[in-house]
């Protein structure tokens, strides 16, 4: 073997590429092993009680059982096409998450979902209605009853609504502190972004509530609201989109697209506004392409047809729910937005069936290619992460059981999720 280049060349190599090393290690650190809700429920500020979440469980199942059953409604919007269990599995698995754990994701919302209680517009109205969201917060932590991520949805940073929007995260954030303590998986929603300068100005705001709190710094992080067209591309031709997750310094841990107000900002007519228009589809690949490697969740949005009325409506509505969550899932967007109580039973139900149907196939190559064993399907290690990803992600909702992962890969549950975020290569269990 002849080889001709000395180990300058090398050196020389390295001293190009260092700082392009050090940027792509900080902008894209990959996934830090966070828990992605499966969805993010919006409550009105006002309507939001410490029972919420036991509330919206119980409307679905009691919705379910109204249409004969949580295996009624499976094969009625066939969720039950792809999986290999059977529909009593699959529905005493949904049964099981509607008690134990209706909402993952809360969202007190003091935005377009908001209207003061005594009906007035002004900032005593607000501030009462913060000060009571507070206390019944406070209420569900010390109970153990609240969801596993919960927060507000403030009014945006735009000109007329910024200094209300300042004013109830400061309510907020300060009330919760002095009633015990931010909880761990506090949400906070920035709504209708337009530039990077008002990503920038949340990152100083949370740094100034940090600081007036005596909390960490960085304590404080923020999902973004992609929901207006200047997100997606400015007067310059650029994606803003992908620039707030970076000038959010690691304070952005979300992006979530608004289905109604991006598409009413097209001019797109309100029968069609929809979380599978074209339109929808163009910003979400840019959201997807920007929170690539990042570590950045994103949520698709949500439907306004709701599950309610006779018989036939409900039954449109959750056939629609359940192939828009079945769209997105195989779109790589793995978080949606539920606004009533029975789209809980179709989210859940879409969002099982999605990962009970890709389990087996993901669990038989995961543990070909672990083993080493001859296949042919020649898998690298970025395809075993996927299959790894599915498995976990359907574990941690609820979907997959422990038992049956670690039957099906002969591995144990740490040493898939390992993969998944890709740590660990190649090793024999």
């Amino acid at each position: 073997m002849t080889r001709r280049l000395d180990d300058a060349v090398l050196a020389d190599v390295e001293r190009r590429l260092s700082s392009a090393d050090d940027a792509l290690a900080h902008r894209y650190p990959g996934d830090d092993g966070r828990r992605q809700p499966v969805h993010t429920v919006y409550v009105p500020g006002t309507r939001y009680s410490a029972t919420t979440p036991a509330d919206w469980g119980s409307a679905a199942l009691a919705a379910a059982r109204d249409a004969g059953g949580l295996d009624a409604v499976a094969a009625l919007v066939g969720a039950n096409d792809d999986s290999d269990r059977s529909a009593d599995t699959l529905a005493a698995l949904v049964e099981h998450k509607l008690t134990t754990e209706p909402i993952e994701d809360l969202r007190i919302d003091f935005e377009d979902g908001y209207s003061p209680s005594d009906g007035t517009a002004d900032d005593a109205a607000e501030d009462a209605d913060v000060a009571r969201s507070i206390t019944v917060l406070r209420t569900a932590l010390d109970a153990g009853t609240s969801t596993p991520f919960v927060g507000i949805r403030f009014k945006s940073f735009e000109a007329g609504t910024r200094a209300r929007g300042v004013r109830t995260l400061d309510l907020f954030v300060s009330g919760l502190v002095a009633a015990g303590g931010l909880p761990d998986g506090l949400t906070l929603t920035l709504p209708k972004v337009t530039s990077v300068d008002q990503v920038e100005a949340m990152v100083a705001v949370a740094s100034a509530l940090e600081a007036a709190n005596g909390l960490p710094h960085g304590r404080i992080r923020f999902e973004v609201q992609v929901e207006t067209p200047q997100a997606i591309l400015d007067a310059d031709g650029r994606a803003p989109v992908a620039r707030f997750i970076h000038a959010g310094q690691g304070r952005v841990s979300s992006l979530h697209y608004g289905t109604y107000d991006y598409s009413a900002s097209l001019g797109i007519a309100a029968a069609y506004q929809s979380m599978e228009h074209p339109a929808a589809d163009h910003a979400k690949n840019v959201m997807q392409l920007a929170v690539a490697g990042t570590g950045v969740h994103m949520s698709d949005g949500s439907t306004n047809v709701l599950p309610i009325g006779d018989r036939d409506n409900v039954a449109t509505a959750w056939k629609l729910h359940a192939r828009l969550v079945r769209r997105h899932l195989e779109r790589g967007i793995y978080q949606g937005w539920d606004l009533h109580p029975a789209q809980l039973v179709t989210r859940y139900l879409a969002t099982y069936a999605f990962y009970r149907g890709a389990f087996a196939p993901a669990a038989a190559r995961l543990r070909t290619y672990v083993q080493q064993l001859d296949s042919t399907v020649m898998d690298e290690p970025a395809t075993a992460r996927a299959l790894a990803s599915v498995i976990h992600r359907g574990s941690v909702c609820g979907a997959l059981t422990a038992d049956e992962i670690e039957t099906a890969t002969d591995l144990p549950l740490s040493t898939v999720r390992g993969i998944a975020l890709g740590r660990p290569t190649r090793s024999t269990p």
